[in-house]
């Protein structure tokens, strides 16, 4: 079984000052004059961590990694404003022509899938391949799945957790009532929510617990960023038209792709993958059969280094 390459360090770390006074932290590694590919965080607002440059194997490529609005290194953090979809997705050309790199290949896991796909879909021409882990097609079944009804069936001890910042009388719309909370003058009530939000999101990530992960997930910078900006956008829909991915595959069936989606994946039920795949049915398709939603599950990891691998041969 594959695990990550070895640790680096990034040869340039920089910002990119992009529109409506943001300001986003990129870095590369890895070699100059590689087959370039982007990084795409999930969340939205999760921001990216040292251990995303090990996915792919320095000598082949040239690995960016960016944070995206409002997360991470990127400033304002945990900024809402000027904040969506859309600009996401031009913040992403306007990196690309920032570097200079006439196409790249994706790699994204969760909301990564999403801002990818949804990328592709409008600069199908800059985009040599994609692999995606944790499909997440952001349509308003799969949100309210993870938090409203559903998750919470599979981890109702985990689910208090998620509940207890919200007053009984609004739990029967728990997206609205942690929006208020998170975009509250209430720093502590606002942290407080974040922090339960985050850690509901962590508990249900991995097949097997993991104590690094919920850390990591609700430390206070990383918390606060995810929660607000994941609120932000689930409330709004995510700014998109609702199954626009599936509705627009045609444009994206020319690309060669990889799906990897862990069996148990409790965060973004496996069923989005196969419908993902039926439009895309070119694609790769592996479901990893012990494997919850993160990337670092040994199967996720394994799947996620042979096809990195395979598209290096590929675009060699």
């Amino acid at each position: 079984m594959l695990t990550l390459f070895p640790e680096i360090q990034p040869s340039v770390s920089s910002r990119l000052p992009v529109s409506d006074g943001h300001d986003l932290y990129y870095e590369q590694s890895g070699n100059a004059r590689g087959i370039p590919v982007l990084f795409v965080h999930g969340g939205p607002g999760g921001g990216t961590s040292e251990f995303n440059r090990r996915f792919f194997d320095p000598e082949k490529y040239r690995i960016i990694l960016f944070d995206q609005r409002g997360c991470g290194k990127s400033r304002p953090h945990a900024s809402i404003e000027n904040n969506t979809t859309a600009h996401l997705i031009e913040d992403i050309e306007q990196l690309r022509k920032h570097l200079g790199i006439d196409q790249w290949l994706l790699f994204g896991g969760s909301w990564g899938t999403t801002l990818s796909l949804l990328y592709a879909q409008k600069y199908p021409d800059k985009v040599l391949g994609m692999i995606l882990r944790g499909i997440f097609l952001c349509r308003e079944q799969d949100i309210h799945w993870f938090y409203q009804h559903g998750a919470s069936q599979i981890f109702p001890d985990f689910w208090k957790g998620f509940l207890e910042p919200i007053p009984l009388e609004e739990q029967h719309d728990l997206l609205n009532a942690y929006h208020r909370i998170l975009t509250s003058d209430n720093e502590i009530a606002r942290m407080s929510a974040a922090k339960s939000w985050s850690t509901w999101e962590a508990k249900c990530s991995t097949l097997e617990p993991s104590t690094g992960l919920v850390g990591h997930f609700s430390a206070p910078h990383v918390a606060l960023a995810l929660a607000r900006l994941e609120a932000h956008y689930f409330v709004n829909k995510a700014f998109i038209e609702d199954n626009q991915i599936i509705n627009n595959a045609a444009t994206i069936q020319h690309i060669p792709t990889t799906i990897i989606h862990g069996r148990y994946d409790m965060v973004c039920p496996v069923r989005q993958a196969l419908e993902l795949h039926e439009v895309l049915p070119e694609a790769a398709f592996h479901i990893v059969r012990d494997a919850g939603h993160s990337a670092m599950e040994p199967g996720i990891t394994d799947n996620l280094i042979k096809a990195t691998n395979q598209f290096a041969l590929r675009l060699a």
